[in-house]
């Protein structure tokens, strides 16, 4: 195959609409059809250097004399700049939780299948760069007219455009919009679209490019007959393209932000502006509510849906969908700066991967001191995502504060009263599991969560740290036929609980601690027939001749060259090892994948790939799915460690495989 046969392949495959099995099935469409993919689709997202010529010509200052490429980089710029604001408020449950639409979420297939939502953008600069680069599009009397040349405002200009829009443009896409509900029509480009079912900020923009196409051509209308009405402006471009973006973001927003007052007083209105409320039923009910941006032509001719007002009433009072308290709640917090960026409220691409900083992360490293200082001055846990797991209701929460802060005592205070701020909270609302993730159960910061339950001993909710099961899930890393072990860590929660499972397994269990008197609380602990397994360490080196490492702190690169080679090092410790050792295996942080019966999750879990959780957030649901009523926090029962073990498996949850 010659170097460049693959992309004729490509092009050719765009062109007929012949799509690969692969690529089809993240495709919304139930048949996609001619022109179904962007051009430049196959390229990923080296698509972006198709603003480069924009940049170059306004860099080299050749631009025209409209300053055209000066305002299409403006343009472009808001546009995205709109974008991400509205994904910010849509997604944000403290801003627009009450008035949501529709209670289902979203989950990984519409997030990936609505990732491209920005091509349009492309699109529609190029189409506007190339009628603008044109020597003329019509002669009239002798004379020759470009679309070029615009003042920069003309306010007759813009009730020209507004006008443009309300009649031939609306007109034009009623009845487009219908025909694509048409059976042939719908299932080879605008099934695409309604593949999303709970529309987000953002899934107004997702079409296929043929559909783009006749968009872009109808949506044309305003700017082309304004110029030739003699009113055109460069007010005009930002208005138009801009308000036009701010209206289709309205209505995929999923929260209803119109009062009903306005409705009520002002004749007509109605019927001439839409709400994200009236568009909603459009896309749950497929058949009505057809119109742009104005139900006067749903009115006229006979497909506005008799529920609209009546379900936008409930939306805007806050009544469309119940408001009861989660099942179950996982509290969080913020690993280094950059990772508020991973919230799924503040990126949605990047939420929906594994967390990782990425070079260009850096580009907005600035704005991580503002969002500290913004976290501060809220100081309160905050809704960062909401799921659903068979009957259960379940939350994330994120305590307002970054992983650095937990390591500075003069900090504790403040963070403990987030937590128990939120615990109370929780309680009052009827929350039945509050699971305490990380640094937020930290032994020395509130003993594993004890300190709550004893501050506040008629707590209703069950307060739990979830790392029995964590406990259980590093155990079932170590093969059975393992003879003795040696950890790091040992006196913690974790090490301790470990520590006596082995030891009553019949392993020899080499406890590192500088602590006798923390090694010798740990034995108390034990049977009497198990003691003799627990042997005390002061010295890393003892570990060189054992090939089983259990690892719950960090370790040194001349720590981690002590170990023969072959050891497996399991962790237990955060942030986990850098992988060091060629010659060594390193087990992945313990967690989980949840059921198949899981539904509404659009964001990964810090490092987690997508639908798996760290095991102390699995452990809280088992608890919550097992209805069991005794808190989980302070020293693991090790006794219990195979019956959680066992709890998790009957619920469908399957412990994540290390990567090799």
């Amino acid at each position: 195959m010659w170097a460049g046969e693959a992309r004729v392949r490509n092009m050719f495959k765009w062109a007929t609409g012949s799509i690969d099995s692969k690529v089809e099935a993240r495709k919304g469409a139930v048949a996609p059809g001619f022109m179904y993919e962007f051009p430049w689709e196959c390229i990923g997202n080296y698509k972006y250097a198709l603003y480069a010529p924009f940049v170059y010509v306004v860099a080299t200052g050749q631009d025209d004399a409209d300053m055209w490429c000066y305002h299409m980089c403006g343009i472009i710029s808001l546009r995205y700049m709109q974008a991400i604001l509205w994904n910010f408020l849509s997604r944000n449950h403290s801003i627009s939780g009450r008035t949501r639409i529709q209670e289902k979420g979203v989950d990984f297939v519409q997030v990936d299948r609505e990732d491209n939502w920005d091509d349009y953008i492309i699109l529609q600069a190029y189409v506007a760069t190339a009628v603008h680069a044109l020597p003329y599009i019509y002669c009239y009397d002798g004379q020759c007219h470009a679309y070029a040349n615009f003042p920069l405002f003309d306010g007759k200009g813009l009730v020209k455009m507004l006008l443009l829009h309300m009649g031939p443009t609306e007109f034009t896409y009623y009845w487009l919009h219908r025909a694509l509900h048409l059976h042939t029509l719908y299932a080879n480009y605008h099934s695409h679209h309604h593949a999303s079912f709970v529309p987000e900020a953002i899934t107004g923009s997702v079409h296929p490019f043929m559909e783009h196409l006749m968009y872009t051509i109808n949506f044309a209308i305003p700017l082309i007959g304004t110029w030739m009405a003699g009113g055109a402006s460069v007010a005009m471009f930002y208005i138009y393209m801009l308000g036009f973006d701010l209206l289709n973001i309205l209505g995929h927003c999923n929260f209803e932000l119109f009062p009903i007052w306005p409705f009520k007083y002002i004749p007509g209105l109605k019927y001439l502006i839409y709400t994200p409320t009236f568009h909603s039923l459009h896309h749950s009910k497929v058949h009505t509510n057809f119109c742009l941006f104005m139900p006067l032509y749903d009115w006229m001719y006979g497909t506005l849906d008799p529920n609209s007002w009546t379900l936008f009433e409930k939306a805007s009072a806050g009544v469309a969908v119940p408001h009861k308290a989660p099942n179950t709640v996982f509290l969080a917090h913020g690993t280094e700066l950059l990772s508020v960026f991973h919230l799924p409220f503040m990126s949605r691409t990047f939420a929906a991967h594994p967390f990782k900083t990425h070079w260009l992360m850096y580009c907005v490293w600035p704005l991580t001191l503002p969002m500290l200082l913004v976290l501060r001055l809220v100081g309160r846990v905050f809704i960062a995502d909401k799921h659903r797991l068979g009957h259960l209701n379940i939350q994330t929460w994120v305590t307002p504060a970054f992983a650095i802060e937990f390591f500075f005592k003069s900090q504790w205070a403040r963070i403990n009263s987030y937590i128990e701020g939120a615990i109370l909270d929780a309680d009052k609302a009827g929350v039945e599991v509050f699971g305490l993730g990380a640094l937020n159960k930290n032994e020395a910061l509130n003993g594993g969560g004890a300190l709550f339950v004893k501050s506040h001993p008629n707590l209703r909710m069950r307060v739990v740290h979830g790392n029995t099961l964590t406990a259980a899930a590093v155990l079932q890393k170590i093969p059975m036929s393992t003879k003795s072990v040696f950890i790091l860590g040992a006196t913690s929660k974790l090490g301790r609980a470990i520590s006596l499972y082995l030891a009553k397994r019949g392993v020899n269990v080499t406890m590192v601690t500088m602590s006798r008197e923390r090694y010798e609380a740990v034995v108390n602990d034990c049977a009497e027939p198990y003691r003799k397994h627990l042997i005390h360490s002061t010295d890393i080196s003892d570990g060189k001749h054992c090939d089983c490492w259990v690892v719950g702190r960090f370790l040194s690169v001349k720590e981690q060259a002590m170990p023969p080679p072959g050891t497996t090092f399991h962790q237990f410790v955060v942030p986990p090892l850098d992988e060091l050792r060629k010659d060594c295996r390193y087990t992945s942080l313990p967690a989980f994948t949840v059921p198949k019966a899981a539904q509404g999750f659009k964001s990964c879990e810090m490092t987690m790939g997508r639908r798996n959780v760290h095991a102390c957030h699995a452990g809280a649901l088992v608890h919550s799915l097992e209805g069991w009523k005794h808190h989980e926090v302070g020293a693991i029962d090790a006794e219990r460690i195979d019956l959680t073990w066992e709890a998790a498996m009957k619920h469908g949850f399957a412990l994540v495989a290390d990567s090799i």
